[in-house]
């Protein structure tokens, strides 16, 4: 399977498991932060399987950029703890998986 491949499904994937967590929430524009949080989850999940950092683990690629691009939408809503945690272990689960569990040479 392509890099392409895995984050296309990879952020499918966790979009909507993010948006099944938001479900039972109430927003003022529930359509606008259900989209809003899909597309910020999808992006997660394309960049990881995308990046190439050489002799980083998986994990270690998802664990950084979960976090990185999930603060704008922390600051932004200032729920920082399920945002930055979701995005924290969608982000090492995803690297795990897509770019695998060790550093390779």
């Amino acid at each position: 399977m392509t890099p392409l491949l895995k984050g296309l499904i990879s952020g499918l994937i966790f979009g909507a498991a993010d948006i099944a967590l938001m479900l039972p929430m109430s927003f003022p524009d529930k359509r606008t932060a259900l989209l809003a949080a899909f597309l910020s989850r999808f992006g997660i999940g394309l960049v990881i399987a995308l990046v190439n950092l050489p002799n980083w683990p998986g994990w270690l690629i998802g664990a950084v950029f979960g976090l990185l691009l999930s603060l704008p939408d922390a600051v932004v809503t200032k729920a920082y703890g399920p945002i930055l945690a979701t995005g924290l272990i969608g982000g090492i689960i995803i690297g795990g998986l897509a770019r695998g569990w060790s550093a390779r040479s």
